[in-house]
């Protein structure tokens, strides 16, 4: 293994010392000009900008920021070993013999969570003069071989690529980075934040693609807090795109007090760059408990227990929705992991949506005692013919499906549709058997230019709704299956729930005395027009 970076790389013997000091103190200060949370967000975006319209530039930035994040972190661990051991030591030893055991104590792999080789750190990097892209290629690859948990994590992207990444735009990069330190100093909450602000960014720039992996967090805010994970829960997402949800289930039991210690969290992803930036998530998040896999979920689901499929207490996801695109895979599904216990309410043929295939999978991965599950799913699913609904009829005569939340329009980035949530718990309180929650929130949303947005107060007003479970006039009302029935299974929200819309009253006699002034002004206008052009002899 590589011999870790001592601190007399930074603070030199000889007469240039005390400089070199300086100039140290000086680069570990700058954290303190940056780092509110706005400016952080600033300095990212202007980050993503250096590359925009060249490259898809968010697993360049990403990984960046991952990599500076790890060489800070690392410096700090190291400084404060180092202080510490000298400090205690340079009374009894003398300052030379103490530096020398600080040294070696300040390279114990104990006191670093993670490997970076003296060659590897940031400062060494960023002074590259050229080829910079297979310098950064090199050392990445290096920190993966001395770091077990971070295989895969930073060598997705190819940055010696000179014809969309040509030297000069890699340093104005890393110049760009350099700016501000990242480490302990900055918390694993706020750069985690900030993390999560550049891929919704990308996402909001992105339209469709950028939808694909990414749920605007007001959105999961509401599905999370419904489902509302404890701290001695499991949560599964299945299609967890870059860890969004995963993410807000941690932090909502965080925030309620929760051991984080006895929480853990699942998730699974095809994509493969998602999937990176969902790892990467976690551990900016510094989420230690979070199993992340990649693959495909219905050809081959990655988490067993006991030789069968495991079970979660909470289950969420915004799977692709009304996707079509199975690509023949019918058989192969039938033929995959658990196929009969996960879709033992059939599996729609060929060139049909598969919605109630993630939900069929969502609902077998559930406890049958505390499983709660939480899809976002197109609206279409709710009334779709043909094996659709004899899937959905089955579900709702299980009396597994507990509420049904038609959402507005335009709130999601690949797509104007509204989108529905259906909660699903396998073991429902005694007040709400045989019964199903409608709720329509289609009206209430802050509206934007590109996107619309739930505030607090519409996401408060579901939440308080679902636990109320009662009617409340245009936005709540509370089902019995038997008229579901009647309806022949169709759960469309405006089936059941109709908004009130407020509209403005019209004061007709007033309406009508506004025309007759216009067309007095007319006529009085038309008569000036007239002697004009009489006087010009036109008429």
């Amino acid at each position: 293994m590589d011999k870790e970076v001592p601190l007399t790389t930074f603070i030199k013997k000889s007469n240039s010392k005390k400089s070199d000091e300086t100039k140290m103190e000086k680069r570990i200060n700058k954290v303190a000009d940056l780092i509110d949370k706005e400016q952080l967000k600033t300095w990212l975006w202007d980050a993503a900008n250096i590359l925009r319209n060249r490259v898809d530039y968010m697993p360049y930035i990403l990984t960046l920021l991952f990599y500076k994040r790890l060489s800070d972190v690392y410096e700090d661990e190291y400084k404060e070993v180092y202080e510490r051991v000298f400090n205690q030591m340079k009374e009894k030893l003398g300052d030379e013999k103490a530096k020398k055991i600080a040294e070696i104590e300040a390279k114990k792999k104990s006191w670093h969570k993670y490997q970076i080789p003296e060659d590897c750190l940031w400062e060494r990097v960023k002074n590259t003069p050229v080829n910079i892209g297979e310098k950064l290629n090199e050392v990445l690859m290096k920190i993966e071989e001395h770091n077990e948990s971070l295989r895969g994590l930073l060598t997705r992207v190819d940055f010696n690529r000179k014809d969309v990444l040509p030297d000069q735009k890699l340093k104005q990069l890393i110049d760009h980075f350099d700016r501000y330190r990242i480490g302990k100093n900055v918390s694993p909450d706020l750069l985690g934040e900030a993390y999560e602000y550049l891929v919704e960014q990308f996402a909001l720039t992105s339209g469709k693609k950028g939808g694909e992996f990414f749920t605007p967090k007001e959105v999961v805010k509401v599905l999370v807090r419904i489902l509302d994970p404890k701290d001695y829960e499991e949560v599964y997402d299945p299609a967890c795109g870059t860890g969004g949800m995963l993410i807000t289930a941690y932090y909502h039991i965080k925030e309620n007090g929760g051991d984080l210690k006895k929480t853990k969290f699942y998730g699974q992803e095809l994509n493969d760059m998602t999937y990176v930036i969902a790892r990467v998530n976690m551990v900016v998040h510094d989420i230690k408990n979070a199993d992340i896999r990649q693959g495909d979920t219905f050809l081959s689901p990655h988490f067993t227990e006991g030789g069968r499929l495991k079970k979660f207490d909470v289950v969420l996801a915004n799977p692709p929705w009304n996707d079509k695109n199975l690509k023949g895979l019918e058989e192969n599904i039938k033929r995959a992991p658990f196929s009969g216990d996960r879709f033992p309410f059939g599996i729609p043929p060929l060139g049909t949506s598969a919605d109630w295939l993630w939900i069929q999978h969502m609902l077998a991965s559930a406890r049958d005692d505390t499983g709660r599950v939480g899809v976002v799913i197109d609206n279409g699913a709710l009334f779709r013919g043909g094996k659709e609904k004899d899937i959905r009829a089955k579900i709702v005569e299980k009396d597994w499906i507990d509420t049904i939340i038609a959402l507005p329009e335009k709130l999601f980035y690949n797509t104007g549709a509204p989108g529905v949530l259906i909660i699903f718990r396998k073991n429902k309180p005694d007040n709400r058997k045989g019964k199903i929650l409608f709720i329509n929130a289609s009206q209430d949303y802050e509206e934007g230019k590109r996107q619309n947005k739930l505030r607090p107060q519409d996401i408060d007003k579901i939440v308080d709704a679902y636990n109320d479970f009662k009617n409340i006039d245009g936005y709540a009302r509370v089902v019995s299956l038997e008229e579901v029935r009647e309806n022949d299974y169709n759960l469309n929200v405006t089936l059941y729930v109709t908004p009130i819309i407020e509209r403005d009253e019209v004061d007709i006699g007033e309406v009508w005395s506004k025309i007759e002034t216009l067309e007095d002004e007319r006529g009085s206008l038309k008569a000036k027009i007239e002697e004009y052009l009489k006087e010009l002899q036109v008429i």
